[in-house]
């Protein structure tokens, strides 16, 4: 593909779309980056310099068109221990290190990855992000004047009908203007984007943190980057299958790593904190229209631009016109289906999708909970795979020799098995362990075969391993014990 083929591909084949919903995002980022900022302990302007930052530089770099990436929660919560114990500057030194690392791992192809996360565990990472944007919101919902009810509700009601209007303008944004102008024309009394904290009034300036260069600072912070790291890397690789999934297209998630790495590096340098895609604002993104890598440099240009130009306006929106769109993210993240799956599905999926939405939401650490969904994604395949294996039996007419036929995966979670059907004390001249139709996977398996023939070799009994496939024979080869001259010793442990 020519570079204009690709230049229309990723930035013009939907200019309208993408103005209009990097617009809506641009509006919805304001109190988000606020309110990190907040949770990291910084002043407001660095989580807003960050999201600007990142967004206008991810639209270049990253690896997966109209995904939003700003200053999000999920890297705002590790930075709290630094900022009270260190300060700002190694915030941003933090930040730097953090993007170096997510480069390193790009490299590595960390994107490959993604192919051991199951869905039970996108379902319930979904999910659980769904319930966090929906409890971010309660703040603003909670001991509130009915006036403020009144118009979130409005605000609903535009979002969910105007598209049975049209859908020429993003009903997001329609919301965002009718309830402003609401607000100034009838004087409700309702929070506003101003409440929250000053907006800044000035580009940010490119700048060296301010940190000893040496060992110390580096022992200082790479905990703290090595986290964020992750946890980008993690959030942002999961909201890109979700994009891909919304949209039918695919994304390149090693460009992906890459990319947020170079993202988080320039955010440091411009005085912002490190962030990670926004499955929140990806949504809104998506379903106000974007489609190409020109939505998220309008998010990011047009941020700058409310915050520069227009800053005292931005103010004047009130926080419900914005509480109404991040409900409307919330209900439509959610996978509603998921629930009546849970009546059919098989339990153990069932468990690992629940598993997941409890940890998420019980720690707001999305690490964690897709850790341990992916942990018991492998347990319960394990388990399964172990469940599929047969040991047949066959005595000769004599009654001196007996053939094993093994059936399925030998391995950590089938050894045990595999040898308790064996008969060590059978008075026989000759055993024949035929593997025809069995695959050995690790060294538990490689272990548990050593095991069975020499068990048999110390009852005299002589044994005759056949059917190995190559695989199998290889790693049979390389480490098994039983035709050495002191592996009766080394395994038997006698």
């Amino acid at each position: 593909m020519t570079f204009v083929q690709t230049l229309r591909r990723d930035w013009l084949s939907n200019i309208r779309g993408d103005v209009l919903s990097g617009i809506v995002v641009a509006l919805a980022l304001i109190p988000e980056a606020i309110g990190f900022s907040i949770i990291a302990g910084v002043d407001p302007k660095v989580g807003l310099y960050a999201s600007v930052v990142i967004a206008i530089v991810i639209s270049f770099a990253g690896g997966r068109p109209a995904m939003i990436s700003a200053a999000t929660a999920a890297t705002a919560v590790l930075f709290g221990a630094l900022v009270r114990e260190h300060g700002l500057e190694y915030l941003l030194a933090a930040t730097i290190l953090a993007g170096v690392i997510q480069i390193v791992l790009g490299w590595l192809r960390i994107g490959y990855v993604m192919r051991f996360v199951s869905r039970s565990v996108m379902t319930g990472f979904v999910n659980a992000l769904a319930i966090l944007i929906f409890m971010a919101q309660l703040p603003e919902l909670i001991g509130v004047t009915w006036q403020t009810y009144a118009m979130i509700a409005a605000g609903l009601a535009i979002i969910y009908l105007f598209p049975h209007i049209t859908r020429a303008i993003p009903s997001p944004l329609v919301c965002i203007l009718v309830l402003t102008a609401a607000a100034l024309i009838f004087g409700i009394d309702t929070r506003s984007v101003a409440d929250l904290g000053e907006l800044p009034d000035a580009l940010p300036l490119l700048l060296m943190p301010n940190v000893p260069l040496n060992f110390e600072t580096l022992s200082i912070i790479f905990p703290t980057s090595f986290a964020i790291a992750a946890v980008g890397l993690l959030e942002s690789l999961l909201t890109a299958s979700v994009v891909d999934g919304m949209t039918d297209t695919k994304s390149d998630k090693n460009r992906e790593s890459v990319g947020q790495g170079i993202a988080n590096i320039a955010s440091g340098f411009f005085g912002g904190m490190a962030g990670c895609a926004m499955i929140g604002q990806s949504v809104i993104n998506v379903k106000s229209g974007g489609r190409t890598r020109l939505s998220t440099f309008v998010a990011g240009a047009f941020l700058l631009f409310l915050l520069l130009v227009l800053g005292e306006w931005v103010g004047l929106i009130p926080m419900p016109a914005l509480v109404a769109i991040m409900i409307m993210v919330s209900i439509g993240t959610f996978s509603w289906s998921s629930l009546t799956d849970l009546a059919h599905h098989p339990r153990r999926s069932s468990l690992v999708m629940l598993a997941t939405v409890v940890t998420v939401v019980g720690t707001h650490n999305l690490a964690l909970g897709v850790g341990v969904g992916v942990l018991l994604s492998g347990l319960f395949f394990a388990w399964k795979v172990s469940q599929i294996f047969r040991v047949s039996t066959a005595l000769s007419e004599d009654g001196r020799e007996r053939t094993y036929a093994i059936e399925g995966q030998l391995f950590f979670a089938s050894a045990d098995e595999f040898l308790d059907t064996f008969d060590f004390a059978e008075p026989l001249a000759r055993v024949r362990l035929d593997l025809t139709r069995a695959h050995i996977w690790d060294l538990t398996g490689v272990n548990a075969l050593d095991k069975a023939v020499l068990k048999f070799r110390r009852a005299g009994v002589e044994v005759e391993v056949v059917g190995l496939n190559e695989a199998s024979s290889t790693i049979m080869d390389k480490f098994a014990m039983h035709n050495r001259p002191d592996a009766m010793e080394k395994v038997l442990g006698h």
